[in-house]
């Protein structure tokens, strides 16, 4: 059984039954994207939709799937064969046996009214329903149904797309039973992965109140100060730790035509004192004008940004503000676009600087002034904005970035009162004023909320302490005899010091300080990126070759001595996985990887192979899981530049062994890691060490013979691939030790040419490969 056949591992702190099969009404965007994610997490789905016309009258929940099977919304496409299409109307029978109906249907409540009232005719008692609304409040989608179905009953508000997006706002309403919220709760956070906000029953819920108004400020208040739409994305983007894609470009990403659909529905909403009424899209001129002409942005001909094909080019276009017409991009030159964070640009003199200020104190005192309505403490307020909105910082931990004193001064400055619960930030230091305290919403300070089951390398540095560091890394304790090998450098890069830090842990593991080790961080986006380039250009300028030689091999040696130390070693892997932060991982006894694992080997977009055991790991592995030709499947690999979509498809390039564990839950990845590692120290169970590594037949032809059109600086990388991997006849193999010192030798060879070295600059210089 491969990998993808499998389903992500329950974690072994809960205690909930888990959801097996569910059915998902509404085959749209949102409804087809949570049945995709639901298949993704091992649930049998059928997917409802109302009847086509034609001969197959479930055409359109198939259109749906095979929407998310084109957009990626299945983690690997052999998971879309977990959802059956139907309708409503033929179909609804499949509700009997359900353990979970979703809803998410057209936003009209007499729709949705009609839907529920079928349902509780075939749903059995106690069967989970949940709609996916982004507004409409549960006790008005309850009202008139019965008793069980509103005990039963819940909003479920995924963020789209529903297999990346972290967040899932649950409203329970004042009927549903404590059994459902509980374990709809768990089913979101510990089998779909979710981070789950308990919101409460209000308009817009917690993510998008703030949001839908922050993004409407930063629009109108563009508007009127004369900023261009480059400038404005430019500074309320990576300054503000918001992505790229700035406001305009959000607009356009969400669609434009969700303007009329959901802030009018937040206004009626809200009382006529909210501030949301003073910044009303549906009347301004340019959103008129964008919804007239279907400019609604990248699912339509264009939005406030459009790519268009001139003479086999495509040029990038912006919406002109005043002409309404479009034009070329223009160099955004404001220096507030330069700044590195949001005291930069509170620092910065110019037009951009002013409307940023301005947008941020909006969005913070419209924070203060909905947070007693929408949360408990500010960080949930913080999660909504940097789960829903993809926000670096949610705009409390922002304001922190900068002081709650300085804020309050620029609150009086402009002549606005400051906030209630400002001052009290200003009070308490902070609205987080300790790394284990956080400013209630009712002005109190308290202990943050901690998960059951969630371990982090923070935590356990402050409670447990730590057994060796370096400014590269550090080895903390995790309880239990466990050790946490930690990554600290930028993207978590392979340098000296996590080599150094390698071979302490080795030495410490031998000693007996621990029982086990596991190799993981709290950063949310790399396992590690790699190996440290800078020191590898660095030597290569000083031209010592033996330096260079030696910095290869200790880091070989260094990942060898821990793949065959005594003690098991675990890998926690989430996020990024490349190159050398892969070779890293494969030293691994077990890895726990979240399911959104990115793997591969990148290396030759460096001039490099895998020079860290890679290339050995790779053969052995394939070899091990009975390849018909491990030395092609390694070939592939480590040839390819090829990341892994998921975890799944890291199994079927035998980057992960059957035995690993995949789990959904990106903040549950070191938990469970530890407790494998507790296992198998229990058990003694170690991988085994590769035995006798068969090569390739060359009478079986050439493994790099589809690259004779290649650039010859890839010929000379895959061709020296080629020869490691590669026999003298059939049957012929190698061992680990002399592969290893190939791996070493190849690629020294490689590096030092200048198209390789060039290379390695450029992707220093730009973080783009070269294709030289």
């Amino acid at each position: 059984m491969t990998i993808a056949d499998r389903q992500p591992r329950i974690p072994r702190v809960s205690s909930f039954e888990p959801v097996r099969r569910a059915v998902v009404v509404g085959a749209g965007t949102m409804g087809a994207g949570i049945a995709a994610h639901l298949a993704n997490c091992g649930v049998s789905v059928t997917l409802l939709d109302r009847v086509a016309e034609g001969e197959d009258r479930s055409a359109l929940a198939r259109k749906g799937i095979a929407r998310q099977l084109a957009v990626g919304g299945f983690m690997t496409p052999a998971f879309a064969d977990r959802v059956t299409p139907g309708t409503v109307d033929d179909d609804l029978g499949a509700c009997a046996d359900a353990d979970w109906i979703i809803e998410a249907v057209f936003e009209d409540p007499a729709i949705k009214h009609d839907l529920y009232r079928r349902l509780d005719g075939v749903r059995r008692p106690g069967t989970l329903v949940s709609s996916n609304t982004s507004g409409i409040p549960v006790h008005e989608l309850v009202d008139g149904h019965s008793d069980d179905f509103a005990r039963d009953f819940t909003i479920t508000h995924f963020f789209n797309p529903p297999r990346t997006m972290e967040l899932l706002e649950v409203v329970a309403g004042t009927a549903t039973s404590a059994a459902a919220r509980r374990r709809v709760t768990a089913v979101a956070d510990c089998q779909l992965g979710k981070t789950v906000l308990d919101t409460p029953d209000t308009p817009g819920f917690i993510a998008n109140r703030l949001g839908s108004h922050w993004m409407a400020v930063a629009a109108l208040e563009a508007f009127r100060r004369g900023l261009d739409v480059e400038t404005a994305d430019a500074v309320m983007s990576r300054p503000f730790g918001i992505p790229r894609t700035g406001v305009f470009g959000l607009f356009d990403l969400v669609g434009i035509n969700l303007v009329p659909l959901l802030w009018p529905v937040l206004q009626n909403a809200l009382p006529a004192t909210d501030a949301c009424h003073r910044y009303d899209l549906g009347t301004d001129r340019v959103f008129t004008h964008l919804l007239a002409n279907g400019l609604i942005g990248r699912q339509g001909p264009g939005g406030f940004h459009r790519r268009r094909n001139e003479v086999g080019e495509k040029v990038q276009e912006v919406l002109d503000l005043e002409s309404l017409a479009y034009r070329p991009v223009r160099t955004v030159d404001d220096p507030a676009a330069t700044a590195g964070d949001l005291a930069g640009v509170l620092a910065t003199d110019s037009a951009a600087a002013r409307w940023a200020e301005e947008v941020f104190v909006e969005v913070l005192d419209y924070a203060c002034a909905i947070a007693p309505e929408v949360a408990e403490d500010v960080e949930a307020i913080d999660d909504g904005m940097r789960l829903g909105y993809a926000w670096a910082k949610g705009p409390f931990a922002l304001a922190d970035t900068v002081g709650a004193g300085v804020l309050a001064e620029r609150f009086t400055a402009t002549g606005r009162e400051v906030p209630l619960l400002l001052q009290r930030a200003v009070e308490a230091g902070g609205f987080y004023p300790a790394a284990d305290s956080v400013l209630g919403t009712d002005g109190s300070v308290r202990y943050r909320r901690r998960v059951e089951g969630v371990v982090t390398v923070a935590e356990a540095r402050r409670k447990n302490g730590v057994l060796a560091e370096n400014p590269s890394a550090e080895l903390v304790d995790l309880g239990d005899g466990v050790a946490c090998l930690a990554l600290r450098t930028k993207m978590n890069t392979c340098d000296l010091g996590v080599v150094e830090m390698v071979e302490r842990a080795t030495e410490l593991g031998t000693a007996g300080a621990f029982r086990a080790l596991v190799i993981g961080s709290d950063h949310p986006r790399a396992f590690s990126a790699g190996a440290d380039l800078a020191t590898f250009v660095r030597l290569l300028d000083a031209g010592d070759a033996d330096a260079l030689r030696g910095f290869a091999r200790r880091g070989q040696q260094a990942f060898q001595a821990l793949r065959n130390a005594a003690f098991p070693v675990v890998a926690a892997a989430r996020g990024f996985a490349l190159g050398g932060g892969n070779e890293l991982m494969l030293t691994a006894d077990r890895v726990v990887a979240h399911a959104e694992l990115k793997a591969g080997f990148p290396e030759r977009t460096v001039g490099l192979i895998p020079c860290w055991g890679g290339v050995t790991q790779s053969l052995a592995r394939a070899a091990a899981a009975g390849a018909d030709d491990p030395a092609a499947d390694a070939f592939w690999v480590t040839s390819s530049c090829e990341v892994t979509p998921s975890a799944w498809q890291a199994g079927e390039w035998h980057l992960l062994r059957g035995t690993d564990e995949v789990v959904a839950s990106a903040r549950r990845v070191l938990a469970e890691a530890k407790a494998v590692a507790l296992e198998l120290a229990a058990s003694g169970e170690k991988a085994p060490a590769p035995g006798p590594l068969p090569l390739h037949d060359p009478a079986s032809g050439a493994l790099d013979a589809g690259w004779a059109d290649a650039s010859e600086t890839d010929r000379a990388i895959v061709g020296g691939l080629a020869a490691m991997l590669t026999g003298g006849a059939a049957g012929e193999t190698t061992t680990e030790d002399d592969l290893l010192a190939r791996e070493i030798d190849v690629a020294l060879d490689l590096l030092p040419r200048p198209a390789n070295t060039e290379r390695v600059r450029h992707l220093l210089a730009t973080n783009r490969p070269l294709a030289n």
